[in-house]
């Protein structure tokens, strides 16, 4: 096992062209004395749809490092990978987020396995843990339930590290364990049951994403109870810190924030709770830099305005094709987005005030931001057009991935 530090950082780059500010905002905020990891993550959706392969990404983070003389630990993530697309990252990739999102809502395949998981959630039996409201109980419909419901997707979480560990050294990458695209928010009792099931199985989670309360769209705030959230969230420091403890499980375990950027309101709350249970933390902000980039352009006027109005016209044709695959994590009202004729009138200030995160900006977006946070694909479709404008505006556009993620992310998020 390939050992985390304390505080992770997901930046994802899907052009592969802000490495270095990305890597930049790391160095900054370790200076302030974080002991903070960057781990560049892409998945092979986003591959797929850009036109990229998995070591580009391992190309990328490899050449900033490079450029910067950064010395410490860095990882490159398989994000969201399966059994089927697993193969494609093996090589370039020490950081595999296991993505068992099909599988849930099922039991385990074998019947001596689920009859396994169930034993060990009955050892648990009633825990009375400090800091919990109430105990957890685990009887015998308890584990039942867990096991149906949870099962399927440790059981193929479990197969997939199988895999994955019989072409790599065992010291040579980190796990993580996604458990958050799923409807059913998980609290405390389902989030041990979990790892109890993980560590039946052997499987050396270093990182695990729950499925919080409330919604966490792409690229804007979170949109639920701040109260609950915070309690849902100690509750889980709460519950892996027992992990560790009595499971066996890596005494570097920390819970995972998917779909993590922007979401402002909630920087207080997690990093003042990670600050009390001198808890860990891995957070992913994937598609805010290429929003920074859109940004960026528009702010530099000119024919890169022309290339984001023009982008945004087309998109405006194909909103279902875009939206489909983030459907659980978008909410768009079609009537804030403007028209194409609207879109032709933009000047630089009007898009920057409509689409940057600003909060307190009258003219904010948060449905606009949203539709461009998917529409990426189109700008990828232009090749080398995209690519060269970046290069041209390259001033610009580094500087806003820069601020966005050292002042409005890492320090914001990360205790010192």
């Amino acid at each position: 096992m390939k050992k985390l530090p304390r505080f992770t950082f997901g930046m994802g780059d899907r052009f592969g062209h802000q490495g270095e500010a990305q890597l930049q905002a790391v160095l900054d905020g370790r200076a302030q004395g974080l002991e903070l990891a960057p781990v560049w993550n892409k998945s092979k959706r986003e591959h797929t749809l850009i036109g990229t392969q998995p070591q580009s990404l391992r190309d990328e983070a490899d050449a900033a490092v490079q450029a910067l003389g950064y010395d410490g630990a860095y990882f490159v993530d398989a994000d969201h990978i399966n059994f089927e697309t697993v193969d494609d990252f093996l090589a370039c990739s020490d950081f595999f987020t296991l993505d068992v999102a099909e599988e849930l809502g099922k039991p385990p395949a074998s019947a001596e396995t689920a009859a396994d998981y169930e034993a060990a959630l009955l050892k648990l039996g009633t825990l009375a843990l400090d800091g919990l409201s109430e105990p957890l109980v685990y009887d015998a419909a308890t584990a039942s339930e867990l096991v149906n419901c949870y099962g399927g997707a440790v059981e193929a979480a479990k197969k997939l590290f199988d895999k994955i560990s019989a072409q790599k050294d065992a010291g040579s990458f980190a796990v993580e364990v996604s458990m958050d695209e799923t409807d059913n928010p998980q609290g405390p009792k389902e989030l041990l049951g979990i790892l109890c099931m993980l560590a039946v199985e052997g499987v050396p989670a270093q990182t695990i994403a729950p499925k919080f309360s409330g919604r966490f769209n792409k690229g804007v705030d979170y949109v639920g109870d701040l109260v609950q959230f915070r309690a849902e969230f100690e509750a889980d420091l709460i519950v892996l810190r027992y992990a560790v403890e009595a499971l066996g499980l890596p005494d570097s375990l920390k819970l995972s924030v998917h779909s993590g950027s922007d979401k402002f309101s909630l920087y207080p709350i997690i990093r003042e709770l990670v600050a009390k249970h001198a808890a860990g933390l891995h957070i992913k902000t994937a598609g805010t830099t290429w929003l920074e980039e859109v940004i960026g352009l528009a702010e530099a006027g000119g024919a890169a305005l022309d290339f984001v109005k023009a982008l945004y016209a087309e998109a405006l044709d194909h909103v279902d094709e875009l939206t489909a695959p983030y459907a659980t994590v978008l909410d768009i009202n079609p009537a804030e987005l403007p028209s194409a004729e609207q879109s032709a009138q933009w000047t630089s200030e009007q898009f920057v005030r409509m689409v940057a995160h600003e909060q307190d900006e009258p003219l904010f977006n948060s449905s606009l931001r949203q539709f461009f946070h998917v529409a990426f694909k189109l700008a990828a479709q232009t090749g080398d057009e995209y690519l060269d404008l970046l290069k041209e505006h390259a001033e610009v556009v580094n500087r806003r991935v820069y601020d966005n993620l050292y002042n409005k992310h890492i320090l914001k998020i990360f205790p010192r």
